[in-house]
């Protein structure tokens, strides 16, 4: 199922609904944007995001723009060892709704 090539039929989605995909891509933007927050921590986020999500292509994108805007392959280690650890920790606090 998944395939980058899918990305290209963004186009065909976009004009079956152009106001909510303009909107969409406007707040992308505005939301990933150089700000308080660096470029290259945003993309790490976005990284850490997809990683729980398991969103294959965020993962993808979000990957080459955080290399583009300066993340090293020990930030992309790091960020992913942070999103286990979180994902896991879910897992272990959840956990309390079965016990007595």
């Amino acid at each position: 199922m998944y395939d980058m090539k899918n990305l290209g039929k963004l186009k065909a989605l976009g004009e079956g609904s152009e106001k909510a995909m303009k909107a969409f891509w406007a707040f992308d933007q505005a939301a990933l944007a150089e700000g308080a927050i660096p470029k290259k921590y945003k993309e790490l986020m976005a990284i850490a995001v997809a990683l729980t999500t398991q969103c294959p292509y965020c993962l993808e994108i979000h990957k080459d723009a955080a290399i583009a805007a300066g993340a090293t392959q020990e930030e992309l280690a790091e960020v992913t060892m942070v999103s286990a650890a979180l994902r896991a920790g879910a897992a272990v606090v959840h956990g309390t709704h079965l016990m007595k």
